[in-house]
Order: structure tokens, then sequence, then C-alpha cells
């Protein structure tokens, strides 16, 4: 029987004093595991600070995750490699550059996210979760346009299927697309895992970001790759919270079986609406009920920290922390009912 393990996202503060609080704060909010952003700016300024927020992290009784917060560009900060790497710009079909996102194919960007693995195990983390990877589709006047185009990519596209790269999503170039995720997170996870850290990977549903469940099989084949997980974020989707949330979770929890991995099931607790606070705890109980066992919340006080945040972020987070004891609650019932049957309770 899998681990119970609840969490959450926590970023937006580096001030050891005050991460305590919040890490305390979620031990006492029956959560055992906490995700840290550790993003460049993170790395060049504050890998000392970070390094006693994990240590903090582990005297709070918390698993900690190492998130990779924008090495690349988005999920998360703009990435900074660019100005390092100027060549390694992500361009669109059309000719476009992408300003602020780096090519997965890109040799020197594969070299520098061994170095930010390098950095993890020097601030104590054990386990890097790899956040949403994906490669962007940019869409103008109703065409959709891929990426990645760069003149890097177009010689190794025309290398492999000995013809030009096209401009249109045909079979080849969404194959030539997940051959570039897959590629690089097989690079830098089989370096991680050389240096004995975990890694998890978190898949980001969505057409606007080219991947949806139905393709991570592929990640999933990844040997150095332990947890495979997905957001199922219902707000804006005009869907029903608990059944978009469960029916996702059991995609998830059915491709993970298939491949002999573990997984993780994030719940919204950003850019919730004012009333909307109860769909956090509907969404909880249906990843619950849907077999999940590592639930988490993206973030950590309704995101408080962020413009994204949740519009209450106050009743975001008590919703948040009532469905996490909800859940062990759940738990505990079903383990008790278990040691039951075993004794012949009467």
């Amino acid at each position: 029987m899998k681990k119970l393990r609840t969490g959450a996202a926590y970023h937006g503060n580096r001030m050891p004093h005050h991460a305590r609080n919040d890490l305390y704060d979620m031990a006492r909010h029956n959560m055992n595991l906490v995700v840290h952003m550790f993003s460049h700016t993170d790395w060049d300024r504050h890998k000392n600070v970070m390094k006693d927020v994990v240590e903090l992290s582990y005297e709070a009784g918390l698993e900690v995750w190492v998130d990779n917060w924008g090495l690349g560009g988005p999920p998360g900060d703009k990435s900074h490699v660019l100005a390092l790497y100027p060549d390694s710009h992500i361009y669109y079909a059309n000719g476009d550059m992408d300003p602020i996102r780096a090519c997965l194919n890109s040799p020197d960007f594969r070299k520098f996210t061994k170095e930010w693995v390098d950095a993890v195990a020097y601030i104590g983390g054990k386990s890097i979760f790899w956040d949403e990877p994906h490669l962007p589709l940019k869409t103008i006047g109703g065409k959709t346009y891929a990426s990645c185009c760069c003149p890097r990519c177009k010689k190794l596209f025309e290398a492999k299927y000995g013809k030009p790269m096209p401009e249109d999503l045909t079979p080849e170039m969404n194959e030539f697309r997940m051959d570039g995720i897959v590629g690089y997170f097989e690079e830098v996870t089989r370096y991680s895992a050389a240096k004995g850290i975990e890694n998890i990977v978190c898949v980001m549903l969505g057409a606007h970001h080219g991947i949806s469940l139905e393709t991570i099989d592929r990640i999933c084949g990844l040997d150095t790759l332990t947890n495979v997980g997905s957001d199922p974020y219902w707000v804006g989707r005009n869907v029903n919270p608990y059944e978009y949330v469960y029916k996702n979770t059991k995609l998830n929890l059915e491709v993970c079986e298939r491949f002999g991995k573990d997984h993780n099931i994030w719940i919204q607790s950003f850019n919730n609406p004012r009333g909307g606070e109860e769909e956090i705890l509907q969404a909880a109980e249906a990843a619950y009920d849907a077999g999940a066992r590592t639930i988490l919340a993206w973030g950590y006080y309704g995101s408080a920290s962020n413009d994204y945040h949740a519009k209450n972020p106050e009743m975001a987070w008590a919703r948040v922390c009532d469905g996490m004891a909800r859940i062990w609650g759940f738990e505990r019932d079903r383990v008790l009912s278990e040691n039951r049957k075993r004794v012949n309770y009467k």
C-alpha cells in the first residue's frame, strides 16, 4: 500500500525565520511534503539560504522536493540562461524567437541543467520535481505554430526525416517535439539519478502546451523517473471540479500503473475566485477517491506571494487544510477497518 503524502508548493519567501513558521504550519495541518522552488535567481542569490530552508523543512518532518522553477522558462521565471547562451532560444515555426524560453535540444542548456542539479545536491535536495515539461505552441490569426524550430532543431529534424521541418503540426513534427522533451529529460535525469537524487515529473494538461495525459507514457518509459504526475486544474474550464479531477487522476494512475511508477496529483489553490474555495475541498477528495495517495496543493497559503493568488488566500488555505485533514481521516478509517478485519474485531 502506498504511503499517503500531502503537501504544498512553497515559494515567494527566502527569510528562514518566516519559512520556519510556514513549514511548521504545514506540518500542523496534516502535511508531510513540501515542494521548494529553486530558480536560477535562488541559485545565484539564495543558495545558502535555501540550504537552511531545506534543513528547516526536514526539521519540521517534511519530505522535500526541489522544483526546477523557470530554469528553461515558464512555468516559473523567464529563463536567465539565455543571457549566457543566446543561441539557445526557442523559435516558432513562423520564425519568431521566444525571448524567455530555452531550447531543450541545446547542449549548453543541458550542461547548465546539470550544473543546477549539482546545486540541488549542495542545498540538501534528495528529490527533484521537474515541473511541467513542454514545448509551447503559438497561435496567430487562427493558425497554430509549433516549437522548437530553431536552426539547431531544423537540422536535427532534417537529419532524422530526410526533409525540411514543416510549419504545420504533422505527425512527424509531433513526434520530433516529444523526442526533444524525452531526450532532454533522459539526459538530465540520468545525471541526477547517478548522484542518488530521485526524479519526479509533473505534466501540465492542456492543448496549449502540446502535451496531454495520452502522451505521458513516453516520459513514463524513462527508467530514471520514479514518479509521474499531473495537475488537473479546473478554474476557468467550466467543468465540475470533482468530476474533472477524478477522471484525470484516474487517467494519470492508469499510466503510472502500466509503467510501474509512483504518482503526484496537484490541487489548484491559486487564481481561485471568491466563493469558489469549496471547490478546493471537492478536488482534494476527488483525487483521493480516484486512488491518488500523493496529493499536493499549488501553492502554500493560496499562493499569496504571487499576482495569480487565490482572490481570498486565507480562505483558500483554510480549505486546503480542511481537504488534507479529510484525506488523512479517510486514510486512517481505511487502515483501521483493515486492522479490525485482521483481528476479527467485535
